[in-house]
């Protein structure tokens, strides 16, 4: 996901292939069969010219041919499913999540066996289908609520203050206890609000429609075991959503008929100069952070509370649009030559240091534990990972379209200015999704 939110891949069905070219996918009947080769479809335009280098590292090391194609910006699924159906097709490919998955299923080899997928530091973060893990993230994003140390211990400093410490704020009511204090408080602490405004344009808005609204989601899905798109969707949780929207658009910098004209910028600003305590948002956010003046040492993440039982127990919001596949159509030496390659990415010093420096990419890989990062809130993530909470999952990669999200920003903010009401977040929510889906399908 690039630092604006990357909308989720389109949900376009595929259409049917030959069975001629079907049976011709993956194999290789050339000269280094007994070796194998690997051929990598790479998502992020971004990170091409390091994948081609890796891989001609690769190749000096063991002699394994290995080679990478990237797509253009936004054409991944329709390049992939161009190579895929070729003769010489990927041995390694991705998929953006379970809605993704859905497309190239019939492909995916089981990769529980795997060393990529042994290192997992949670594997709980696979993309599974049942008992077969079809999919492994090698880069991984987290949000919560980002807070400002410095502004919070001088809050708990304070006479009556509503707790005494961050690890005491585990749960929603407690939460808007301390908000509601420091905002009741805020000249004494010298801030303008307990939280930064939740600005509505395009860079501000899809912390609301998209990251805050899979807090519903998740647990809506976990109650009814819901592993892959539902065509209709309860909207059990959406009063606990209007708990956590109504503490950010109450306990805040700006005054709720003024959000539709604040950006990202401006919260990045707010928190940054110390006028805000907290600010929601994920890791991608400590680049402007830092931009900006802020400290490290001044950071911490908090998970995102909103009022369900056992929350108490809930960490962070972590998850990945980008899952390794293994095509299973590939030749059996074609399939073992990809899965030793990607144990040395995730292995080697060459292959670490490609990820997390020179891609900058958060690894969920136990072998990356000795790899440093500057970014505060990466080490929170990292801390919450080993903390035995279990991290909330990302579920908007199930999200219908980007239509429905906008439909949904839409009704918050009127609902938020004053110009609408709740009812019509609901109706964008619950209806939004059934009409959405039926027409992306």
């Amino acid at each position: 996901m690039n630092r604006t939110l990357k909308s989720t891949i389109s949900m376009v069905a595929i259409a049917a292939m030959s069975i001629g070219a079907l049976a011709a996918c993956g194999s290789s009947t050339s000269g280094d069969d007994a070796k194998g080769k690997v051929y990598y479809l790479n998502f992020k335009p971004e990170s091409a010219d390091q994948w081609t280098a890796l891989a001609k590292e690769y190749t000096k090391e063991t002699g394994i041919e290995v080679k990478v194609q990237t797509a253009a910006s936004n054409t991944y699924e329709q390049t992939l499913k161009s190579e895929i159906a070729k003769t010489e097709a990927p041995t390694l490919f991705q998929v953006n999540g379970p809605v993704g998955y859905q497309n190239w299923k019939r492909y995916t080899a089981d990769l529980s066996g795997t060393d990529v997928y042994k290192e997992l530091t949670n594997q709980d973060v696979a993309l599974k289908d049942g008992d077969k893990v079809v999919g492994v993230p090698y880069v991984m994003e987290t949000y919560g609520i980002i807070y400002n140390k410095d502004i919070l211990n001088k809050y708990f400093a304070l006479d009556g203050a509503k707790a005494k410490s961050v690890d005491e704020i585990d749960n929603f009511d407690t939460l808007k206890a301390v908000a509601d204090d420091m905002q009741a408080r805020k000249d004494e602490l010298g801030i303008k609000g307990a939280f930064t405004s939740a600005g509505f344009d395009s860079s501000s808005d899809w912390r609301f429609k998209t990251h805050l609204a899979n807090l519903p989601l998740y647990y809506e899905f976990q109650k009814d075991k819901v592993t892959e798109q539902p065509a209709t969707i309860k909207g059990t949780y959406l009063p606990n959503y209007k708990k956590i929207f109504d503490l950010y658009i109450t306990d805040s910098t700006t005054d709720r008929t003024q959000l539709s004209a604040k950006t990202g910028d401006d919260a990045n600003s707010e928190f940054a100069l110390g006028e805000a305590a907290f600010y929601q948002n994920g890791t991608w956010a400590w680049t402007d952070l830092a931009k900006a003046g802020m400290k490290a040492e001044s950071v911490g993440m908090m998970p995102i509370y909103i009022g369900v039982k056992g929350e108490e127990k809930q960490g962070l919001v972590t998850g990945s649009e980008n899952y390794w596949c293994i095509n299973d159509k590939a030749s059996d030496a074609d399939k073992k030559a990809t899965e030793d390659f990607l144990k040395w990415v995730i292995t080697s010093d060459t292959g670490k240091k490609a990820l997390s420096e020179d891609m900058g990419f958060t690894t969920p890989f136990k072998t990356f534990d000795d790899v440093k990062s500057d970014n505060p809130l990466t080490e929170a993530a990292v801390e919450d990972q080993k903390s035995g909470k279990t991290q909330v999952s990302w579920n908007f990669t199930m999200m219908p379209s980007e239509e429905w999200k906008n439909k949904l920003g839409q009704a918050l903010l009127e609902y938020a200015q004053g110009t609408g009401d709740w009812n019509a977040v609901k109706t964008a929510f619950v209806d939004g999704w059934a009409s959405e889906y039926s027409a992306t399908h």
